[in-house]
């Protein structure tokens, strides 16, 4: 049952944060670091991803691949991270933007979660109907 319930947070998360990747473009291109190229592409690139593997998550065939993309996709946006907390983007607040980070860490592990199977008995897992 938590398993679900944080499998469903976690994608409404995912897309929100994803559609917010296409409203506000430009205020996650600020964080974006300056060596890698069209910052604003990687944004939509990345929110494409957010938005498919928070609704894979949903999808039962799809669960696990979604769940590695996600941390993965986790791992890769970690730079635009460390880049907002050394360049104090939108806050000089320490708290906030150094911890960040270790959440990452939390968001990947979150995931990963997903990937492994669930440990109801084989009785239980035959008779759910959780395809969407």
């Amino acid at each position: 049952m938590w398993k679900t319930l944080f499998r469903y947070l976690l994608s409404a998360v995912m897309v929100a944060s994803g559609i917010l990747h296409f409203v506000s473009p430009d205020s996650f291109a600020k964080i974006v670091p300056g060596w890698l190229p069209a910052p604003k592409t990687l944004v939509l690139v990345s929110g494409f991803f957010e938005i498919a593997g928070g609704l894979g998550l949903l999808v039962k065939r799809t669960r696990i691949a979604a769940a590695w993309g996600l941390a993965a996709l986790f791992a890769a946006v970690f730079p635009a991270n460390v880049n907002m907390a050394l360049h104090k983007i939108y806050t000089d607040n320490p708290w906030i933007l150094w911890g960040r980070l270790p959440f990452q860490g939390v968001l990947i592990a979150w995931a990963y979660w997903f990937t492994r199977p669930d440990t109801k008995n084989t009785e239980t897992k035959n008779t759910e109907t959780d395809t969407l």
